[in-house]
């Protein structure tokens, strides 16, 4: 026989995170956002740099798109 004192294990429940640009619940298509809007939101944010990751690195001096020893340029 078993014994019955011991209550079942507990199951592990999923819950949707929050919308990380208007807290509102996510949804599983856009997730963890709750819409396209709030994605594309998110998006903006990072291609115009918005959000930045620390490093320790210093930019290099030869970094900034001007011009340089290398042409791409050809003649002919």
């Amino acid at each position: 026989m078993t014994d019955r004192s011991t209550p079942p294990p507990l199951r592990a429940v999923r819950m949707m995170a929050k919308c990380p640009i208007c807290e509102k619940t996510g949804t599983v298509e856009y997730q963890p956002f709750c819409s396209k809007r709030c994605a594309n939101i998110d998006l903006g944010r990072w291609l115009k740099e918005g959000y930045r990751v620390e490093t320790d690195e210093v930019p290099a001096d030869d970094e900034g798109g001007g011009t340089g020893s290398g042409s791409t340029s050809q003649t002919g």
